[in-house]
């Protein structure tokens, strides 16, 4: 997902740069307190492994501009299932700045927003794994349905966003509506994908088990909070 550039241009791009400060906030907040649970090398740790997997869901899988941004393969529940709420913000942030910095620095100017559209629905995420994942349950035996659940709720906010920008860049003409259209209904279609991806990924931690106390992954992905 990459808003393309000329979607929003000069004075609107002011917004970007409020609403990234206040996602990039929430995620140093995230850090802070998981840290102060699970320690400084831990969080580390994740995070460099998160900004790795992100750069290669950027620049290595395939991608396809459509309407007004890319089509990506993310797996922003998958992220956060394995690694947390902090380290996923992390990853993502630093994937999509290391992209940008390094193989396109065109999207730059835009990173405000795909920052934003990126961090702000792992918020939701972290929000609706506490209702549907019941306490006693470990990360690894989410089912089907609530990984289903998370994915579309991840998606759904980042095409959301998407959906913002390009109306609040360029209004809501008959072209424009039908780009945002375009766009929502071909990133939607990751849902099928990702929650696929979740079961096997999750499946492929429940053979890593030994690696239950070590720092590599979540706590909360072989333990249950009670």
């Amino acid at each position: 997902m990459h808003i393309e550039p000329g979607v929003v241009n000069g004075a609107k791009l002011m917004l970007s740069y409020v609403t990234v400060t206040g996602a990039i906030g929430y995620g140093a907040k995230l850090a802070l307190d998981t840290v102060r649970q699970e320690g400084f090398s831990a969080v580390a740790v994740r995070s460099v492994i998160a900004t790795a997997l992100i750069f290669c869901f950027f620049q290595v899988f395939p991608h396809y501009p459509v309407g007004v941004s890319e089509v990506h393969l993310i797996l922003g529940s998958t992220l956060f299932l394995m690694f947390g709420a902090a380290p996923a913000s992390i990853g993502l942030a630093l994937g999509l700045l290391i992209q940008g910095l390094f193989f396109a620095p065109f999207d730059l100017p835009q990173y405000g927003m795909n920052v934003t559209t990126l961090l702000v629905p792992l918020v939701l995420v972290g929000g609706l794994a506490r209702r549907i994942i019941p306490a006693n349950t470990a990360y690894k035996d989410v089912q089907y349905k609530q990984c289903l659940a998370l994915s579309a709720a991840y998606q759904g906010g980042v095409v959301a966003w998407v959906a913002f920008w390009a109306f609040y860049g360029q209004g809501f003409g008959a072209e424009n509506l039908a780009n945002v259209g375009i766009f929502g209904i071909a990133y939607m279609s990751v849902i099928v994908i990702e929650p696929l991806a979740d079961l096997a990924v999750l499946g492929a931690a429940k053979a890593l088990h030994p690696l239950a106390d070590n720092s590599v992954f979540h706590s909360r992905l072989y333990r249950a909070v009670a």
